[in-house]
This record gives C-alpha cells, sequence and structure tokens, in this order.
C-alpha cells in the first residue's frame, strides 16, 4: 500500500528533520511519502528542502504563496496534490504521534470504512497535550456543541475536531469543500456521510516552537461551524442581527451626546451598513469573492442597495401600519424579515456574482445558484 502523509505546516522549521525521521521509522508494512503544504515566513521551506535531500522516504514541498483557507486550506490543497488515494493528514509540530500512522493503516486495511480518525476520546486516548485545563475544557466543550449540531453525521465519531487522520480522498469529493479554518476534519465530515472508524491516541506535547491556537482561530471555528450547519444565510443573519444592535447603541449614544434624531439615525445607518458589508466579505461570502467583481464595485453595490432598501422600507411599514392596522412591531417585524430575504438574494445573486461570462442560460444559472445557497452546506 502507498500512503502520503500530508502536514500543514506554518512556521514549524525546528520540528521538520524529526517528524521526518519518526514518519519513516514509523511507516511499517506500506510505503510513504511526505507531502509538506507550507503557509510559513520563516525559513521552513528551505528546512524541508534539506531534509528531503537525505531522507528515507521521498518528501515533496508545497509552498503556498498566497495562502487562502488556512490550515484546511492547505490540507485540501495536499489532497489534491497527494501522489496516493491514501492519505494520512497530521500537524506539523509531533503533538501527533508519527508511530500511531501505522495504527490508522492496519484499521483501514480491513476495507469497511472510508475514514480513519485518531481520537482523544477513545479507550485510553488522552489529550495531555493541551496547554492546560481551560484549553481541555474548550475543546470538550468544542466538541459537545459540534456532536450535538450533527447528531447523524457524527454519530459514530467521538473526536470531530482532531487533525490527525486518515482519508480515501476517493471517498470525498474535493470540490465541495469550503476550508474556513483549521477544523478540516468536521468539514470533510460534513459535507457528506462516510464510513469512519477511530482509533485511540494521545495528543502529545509540542515538540518546538509556539502553538497557533488563538481567539481568532475560536472565530474561525464559530464562523466555521455554523455555515456548515446552516448555510450561508444563517451567518449572513448573524451579522445582520448584530448590526441591528449596533445601530441601536450607536443612535442611543448620540442622542445623549445631543444630535438630533434623524442625524443619529442616518449616521448609525450608514456605519452599520459599511461594516455589515465589512463582516460579510470576511465571514459569508469569502469564498465568492475571488471570482466575483472587485471589491469596489462589490461595497457600491451593497452600499446603494442597503440604502434604497432603507428608503423603501419606512415608507412601507407606515402603509402597512394604515392599511392593516396592526401596531408598529409587528409591521417592523414583517418588513424586516422581507427585507433580510431581498438583501441575502440580492448579494448572492447581484453583489458577489461571478464575473459575466457566457452561458448557456441565464434562468438556468441562477436557479443553480439559488439551489447551491438554499442547501449548501449540512445536514438535512
Amino acid at each position: 500500500m502507498q500512503v502520503t502523509v500530508v502536514v500543514p505546516t506554518f512556521n514549524e522549521a525546528p520540528n521538520v528533520a524529526e517528524l521526518v525521521r519518526r514518519i519513516a521509522a514509523g511507516a511499517q508494512g506500506f510505503d510513504v511519502d511526505i507531502l509538506f503544504v507550507d503557509d510559513s515566513t520563516d525559513d521552513t521551506p528551505r528546512v524541508v528542502e534539506d531534509v528531503a535531500a537525505t531522507a528515507p522516504v521521498p518528501v515533496r514541498l508545497l509552498h503556498r504563496e498566497v495562502p487562502t483557507g488556512g490550515l484546511g486550506g492547505a490540507v485540501a490543497a495536499g489532497l489534491a496534490a497527494a501522489a496516493s488515494d491514501v492519505c494520512i493528514v497530521m500537524d506539523g509540530d509531533l503533538q501527533h504521534p508519527p508511530e500511531d500512522i501505522t495504527t490508522l493503516v492496519d484499521r483501514f486495511r480491513r476495507g469497511d470504512v472510508d475514514l480513519v480518525a485518531a481520537s482523544r476520546y477513545v479507550a485510553d486516548g488522552t489529550s495531555s497535550g493541551l496547554a492546560d485545563r481551560s484549553r481541555i475544557l474548550v475543546s470538550r466543550l468544542s466538541t459537545h456543541v459540534t456532536k450535538a449540531m450533527f447528531p447523524q453525521r457524527l454519530k459514530d465519531v467521538s473526536d470531530p475536531m482532531t487533525g490527525f487522520f486518515l482519508v480515501d480522498r476517493r471517498a470525498v469529493d474535493l470540490t465541495q469543500l469550503r476550508p474556513r479554518g483549521f477544523k478540516i476534519l468536521l468539514e470533510i465530515l460534513a459535507r457528506r456521510p462516510l464510513r469512519v472508524a477511530e482509533v485511540p491516541f494521545s495528543f502529545a506535547d509540542r515538540h518546538a516552537g509556539a502553538s497557533k491556537a488563538s481567539f481568532r482561530q475560536g472565530i474561525h471555528f464559530l464562523s466555521q461551524l455554523t455555515a456548515l450547519r446552516f448555510g450561508k444565510m444563517s451567518l449572513f443573519a448573524i451579522i445582520g442581527g448584530l448590526g441591528a444592535i449596533a445601530n441601536l447603541a450607536i443612535v442611543w449614544a448620540l442622542s445623549h451626546l445631543g444630535v438630533g434624531d434623524l442625524v443619529s439615525m442616518i449616521i448609525a445607518a450608514e456605519v452599520t451598513i459599511i461594516a455589515n458589508f465589512v463582516l460579510q466579505e470576511r465571514f459569508v461570502f469569502q469564498d465568492m469573492k475571488a471570482d466575483a467583481s472587485g471589491v469596489t464595485t462589490r461595497f457600491a453595490k451593497s452600499f446603494a442597495f442597503n440604502n434604497a432598501e432603507l428608503i423603501v422600507r419606512i415608507p412601507l411599514t407606515a402603509l402597512i401600519i394604515s392599511n392593516w392596522h396592526i401596531s408598529v412591531v409587528i409591521a417592523t417585524g414583517i418588513t424586516l424579515v422581507v427585507a433580510f430575504v431581498v438583501r441575502f438574494l440580492f448579494h448572492s445573486l447581484v453583489v458577489y456574482a461571478p464575473r459575466r461570462t457566457r452561458t448557456p442560460s441565464v434562468a438556468r444559472k441562477l436557479v443553480d445558484e439559488l439551489d447551491r445557497q438554499a442547501v449548501s452546506p449540512g445536514e438535512l
């Protein structure tokens, strides 16, 4: 059997030589090659090339000049570029013991699964390599939340947050993956049902260097989890809700500073429209930006539409109140719901529409895009 070990790296130069040595020594009964997918800003690429020159197993380097999708994007690129269909994904800091590679392969060889995950939470697996109790608590809580949101897809998985696993890439549609951060296994498992088995492993201490875990990574994870479970519309709604709260806070602050009501409302509306666009760029439509028009054009379309929608919605609310004889709260709620759906469709189909190309049918394109947005991605 030929196995490719995909190792995403970011500034892991001190760990490269020891990692290669232990992978080569631990691979028993199968052929192995190592593919480093590197996003480093230090001399990690040079170290990989130096180690490759004398390594006992084939070592390749894929250095990404423009990293996209974070660690998950690096793994997806590595799976696409791997020399074999059987791939093992592991971190480059030696917290995933290379000696356990053989255990993963032996379990896969039974022929009844598509993916074998190394779990900290089965049998004698441990998470002792996490820095402190707070990180262990966060890891456990994140795991429980994730499993609760995907009860069917993750019913046989105790550790969907692990970054150490074997996967038969023939069972995965790589074009479906939309990696946003560092939890690539969750991305793979949530996209389509797979036959999964687990083996225990002990999460070790970092060999060298500093951990990449951060608050920003936590935000990326929450964004990824929400998008996977509910699709883009949920993220769009969350950002809209935050914008509404910010709008009220700005109006309140300006009114207490003596600014007139109308001016306060205008300032609050424009600030939140701009802030919403920035957040949507970063967390909702980031995977569509490359094929869409430039950021200036996207902003102009979004800004103009949101202001036009605001101008139309206020008198429409008043009209509903006068004709239907309902309260201002109910009327406002009705128009906000309608406005939310219209805003989402406009941004999906117009602001972030691919640049104009020749297509067999414009109608077909719109229907396909609506269908993709409605069902992408998640669990029915």
